[in-house]
């Protein structure tokens, strides 16, 4: 599990209740079963609305992805690979790969080097990894845009939980007693959109959006490196040119372990 992001959800929730306490406001005023069912509901409501059955269905999975801990491949090792495989290539030829090949966990790896194995056009390679790459961004961004779909609607439904709380206060005018608590309860489903909209769903879709650059990226390096080893280039050239796609922090940590050995 990231526990990173359930640090920075909890810290969220954190800051408002402290506020409350910090500004005199009761803290049991927060738990409010009309505003939760309002914005919670709604939301829901708003997203079944915007997508179709099959993308709503597969929110679950998104969550998943979302929560799953740093399981993403390190880009310095993919390039440590594919220089090895290089190296094995200028030596033997693409058949040595063969076995390498069929033993390695990375699919979209797998299937480039087994179509170059195999004598596949470079022209094709390029052309069936980048229809498969295209799918895996589309599939990201429709995950990401859920969540953005979320969180440009709960602050609306927050207003509306506000102005349907209002509305049952100013029924209740004579009972002098109940109605500033009331009016309080009216303003949580506000409070509650905008938690849910700024705090949980929109940093949720750049949080995805950014752990699919990072797979992208690292998909576009396995693709170079592939081509590479299909044209026979230097191992050299190959680690030189790959690096040269990473990010800086990662190019300078990849620099600093060649230096080292």
């Amino acid at each position: 599990m990231d526990i990173f992001l359930v640090i920075g959800v909890v810290t969220g929730l954190l800051s408002v209740v402290v506020g409350m306490i910090v500004k005199g406001a009761n803290v049991a005023v927060l738990l409010n079963p009309a505003a939760a069912i309002i914005i919670l509901v709604g939301t829901t409501a708003a997203v079944m609305n915007s997508f179709p059955k099959k993308e709503f269905l597969n929110i679950p999975r998104i969550f998943g992805k979302l929560f799953k801990g740093e399981g993403k491949e390190d880009p310095a090792e993919i390039i440590k690979q594919l220089v090895e495989m290089a190296q094995t290539t200028r030596k033997n030829g693409l058949l040595a790969l063969e076995s390498t090949v069929q033993a390695m966990e990375n699919k979209f790896m797998k299937k480039g080097l087994e179509m170059v194995v195999d004598g596949v056009e470079p022209a094709d390679i390029v052309e069936a990894l980048e229809i498969e790459i295209d799918g895996t961004e589309e599939r990201h961004r429709a995950g990401a845009s859920v969540f953005t779909t979320a969180g440009a609607s709960a602050p609306t439904l927050g207003v509306l939980g506000a102005v349907v709380g209002l509305i049952g206060a100013l029924g209740n005018l004579n009972d002098t007693e109940k109605l500033g608590h009331m009016i309080a309860g009216a303003f949580v489903a506000t409070l509650y959109g905008i938690f849910f909209g700024y705090v949980v769903c929109h940093p949720f879709a750049s949080r995805l959006k950014r752990k699919s650059h990072e797979e992208i990226s690292t998909m576009k390096i396995i693709l170079e490196g592939i081509l590479a080893i299909q044209a026979g280039k230097n191992p050299k050239s190959i680690e030189a040119r790959l690096i040269g796609m990473l990010e800086p922090k990662e190019r300078e940590k990849v620099i600093s372990a060649n230096a080292e050995k």
